[in-house]
């Protein structure tokens, strides 16, 4: 897979660097290339794609690292005086107006030599509502810039940064932030909100090409998704590939079975590609099948009830089936059976660790705090959240509606304390993202709240607590090794993460959000975000490929190409296309069998990405291997059997039972109330009276 093309000239006769002094707008750019260019044409230089080697077997990337401390930061001045020296002789003085002019004027003047190597696909940056091209080439471990826009704005933009990074040292671009080019006073009062996206991707492009110079860094297997069909590129991808294509037979039998029994299906995104790809054919014959986030599993669920299904199959881990069982009941249906796709418990690590004695410590501890509320993550079973309403005020949140959850009680209750669980990384997401706010502007601020500013989201910092020992196997992957990856050769591609994943990763994607470039939020949140980039890409009348780092299981592969194949059709669009990256680790393992070694629960790991789940030996997986008991074959033996003599047999497959109460309530009628407490908030974007009361009484 070719990410982007880079060159590095080598035992080539050069001039000196110039010094910085010299620095004229696109003058001193030009004239460097020019001469490079000429240069070039006598000596032996590498053009290739991010996974080759140099070309002369005496200079590795050791080397080239090695000459780059060497030479870097005493052979030119600081980037700063760079932006200085740019303010001082072309934007000195304007304002907004004036800015705008001399862009254009740039646009007008800035000319790129070698055109042909120049504006070619590998260089298109993302991100840019015009089309952009960015080649870095290295000389003397000195950088030539070339870059170059079809739009008159954006081409002085290039002119403005080929300036700025032209004669860099490779670290000394790596150094290079985005605050720098901001500093040039082109931010959003002087140009559009995607021109200046676009001018920050620029800058990335250009350090992902430097990043691919430095060495031979490893690239993440990927699913090229168009018009008319996926290419994959990698092992992990074409496991991921292989049944998204289902067989027909099968979907066939299927949907016979579903329609002469009334059975409905609610399953999970994370669901095997197998199983997706045959419930998102017979989707198309039998309306009542519904792949979605864990909590509109529950409302499918009900919805299909009153379609007149008189069973519904779930497939998920258990707390989703629990919660489908509760809400079909409290909507006056509990003549709907509910199936699970096994007899022996479908775990989750995530449920499980809200289980714990930890954790009911942690509630106790909140108990004690006056106005406390826990924010208990939906993916927990009914146990949980009926025991923790017991001990503390809860109401239930999804990766979705977590932040407006937070903020709303904050606005609602004075001094009110809010204790998140189980997710240890949801909740250090959550810190992080409001401390981000804090910094913000007062419009970033009430977009997300209209009763908050800055200074709200500074002062509940310290009243914002959350758990620090529950992690969920799979989103435990994209952290460490994987990120670094990421950074290195994908930092110009638009990231998505999961609010459940590692700190690393949604670091990663918070600051790509900045840039128009990233998403942070559940599964839904995810595909909004593809459908949306994609959607753009389609109003504008030239080829394109987006690239997509997936930061979340990898079983919503068969939502996203369903999505994109369905818009690329439509639009009728063979030049466009989706690239989702798969961030699976190097030392990826696979479930195979028996072996020495296993995950949390039992189940057995060996070496290896074949199998398609992308473990980590660090204990994360990028599909879930609990999902992976929700098989096809399973789903036909439950179908099969409903309606005949032999479901009675299917008793150990029904949903959890709770036979013990919890304050005279039954254990769903208890575990309903913080989902109810949801639900009321979702409608009427408030806590609700009886919440809210609950918090300021009960508590300390």
């Amino acid at each position: 897979m070719v990410v982007g093309q880079v060159a590095f000239a080598i035992d080539c006769t050069v001039p000196a660097r110039p010094a910085a002094a010299s620095l004229g707008i696109r003058r001193y750019s030009r004239v460097h290339q020019q001469k490079f260019l000429n240069d070039r044409k006598t000596c032996q230089c590498f053009a290739g794609p991010q996974n080759a080697r140099f070309s002369d077997p005496g200079r590795d990337g050791k080397q080239f690292r090695a000459s780059t401390a060497q030479t870097g930061a005493a052979s030119i001045s600081s980037i700063e005086s760079r932006i200085q020296s740019i303010r001082d002789t072309v934007l000195v003085g304007k304002n907004d107006e004036d800015r705008m002019k001399a862009l254009i004027s740039l646009g007008r003047e800035h000319a790129v030599d070698d055109v042909a190597n120049v504006r070619v696909p590998e260089n298109r940056v993302m991100g840019c509502t015009s089309q952009v091209w960015l080649r870095v080439v290295f000389q003397d471990n000195a950088a030539v810039v070339y870059a170059d826009s079809d739009a008159l704005v954006t081409r002085g933009l290039c002119a403005l940064l080929t300036d700025l990074l032209t004669g860099l040292s490779p670290e000394e671009l790596l150094a290079v932030s985005p605050d720098s080019l901001l500093s040039l006073g082109l931010g959003v009062d002087t140009l559009t909100r995607s021109r200046t996206n676009g001018f920050l991707n620029m800058l990335e492009s250009a350090k992902k090409q430097t990043n691919v110079l430095l060495g031979s860094p490893p690239t993440f297997p990927s699913l090229v998704v168009s018009r008319d069909g996926t290419v994959p590129q990698g092992a992990f991808a074409e496991s991921q590939q292989k049944f998204l294509e289902p067989n027909k037979e099968q979907v066939t039998s299927l949907v016979n079975l579903l329609k002469e029994k009334k059975i409905g299906i609610v399953a999970h995104f994370y669901m095997d590609p197998e199983v997706q790809g045959v419930l998102s054919a017979a989707a198309a014959e039998w309306p009542h099948i519904k792949i979605s986030d864990s909590l509109v599993m529950a409302d499918g669920a009900v919805a299909m009830a009153e379609a007149g299904c008189t069973t519904v199959a779930v497939l998920g881990v258990d707390f989703m089936s629990e919660n489908v069982r509760a809400i079909l009941d409290e909507a006056g249906y509990s003549d709907v059976a509910v199936y699970r796709m096994a007899a022996d418990d479908i775990g989750c690590s995530l449920a499980e660790a809200a289980e714990s004695i930890a954790y009911e410590s942690y509630l106790n501890e909140a108990s004690k705090v006056p106005n406390s509320v826990h924010v208990v993550y939906i993916n927990t079973s009914l146990r949980t959240k009926a025991t923790a309403d017991a001990i503390v005020p809860t109401i239930t949140c999804t990766s979705s509606n977590v932040v407006q959850t937070v903020l709303q009680a904050f606005a609602q209750v004075p001094d009110a304390h809010v204790w998140y669980g189980p997710d240890t990384y949801m909740g250090r997401n959550l810190v992080q993202l409001f401390e981000s706010l804090a910094t913000a502007t007062p419009e970033e601020v009430a977009a997300l709240h209209p009763e908050h500013t800055p200074e709200t989201i500074a002062s509940l910092l310290p009243r914002l607590h959350h758990f620090q020992e529950g992690t969920c196997i799979v989103h435990h992957l994209f952290g460490g090794e994987v990120c670094r990856i990421a950074e290195k050769v994908y930092r110009d591609a638009y990231i998505a993460a999961h609010f459940e994943v590692p700190g690393e990763m949604f670091t990663l994607a918070m600051e790509a959000r900045k840039r128009g470039m990233g998403v942070v939020g559940s599964t839904q949140n995810i595909l909004d975000f593809i459908s949306a980039k994609l959607e753009e890409a389609l109003e504008r009348p030239f080829p394109e490929r987006i690239q997509v780092v997936l930061g979340t299981e990898t079983g919503m592969v068969t939502s996203i190409v369903r999505k994109v194949q369905s818009m690329l059709v439509n639009a009728d669009r063979g030049d466009v296309e989706v690239e989702i990256i798969f961030p699976v680790s190097p030392d990826a393992i696979t479930v195979l069998g028996e072996g020495s070694s296993s995950l949390p629960g039992g189940i057995p790991i060996v070496p290896g990405p074949a199998g398609g789940e992308g473990c980590s030996q660090e204990g994360g997986c990028a599909s879930c291997p609990y999902m992976k008991m929700n098989s096809l074959s399973a789903l036909m033996n439950v179908c099969q059997k409903v309606g005949t003599d032999s479901e009675d047999g299917l008793a150990p497959w029904k949903p959890r039972p709770y036979s013990e109460l919890i304050q005279g309530k039954t254990m769903a009628q208890a575990g309903c109330i913080p989902i109810l407490h949801m639900r009321h908030f979702q409608k009427n974007g408030s806590l609700s009276e009886t919440l809210a009361n609950d918090m300021k009484t009960r508590s300390g």
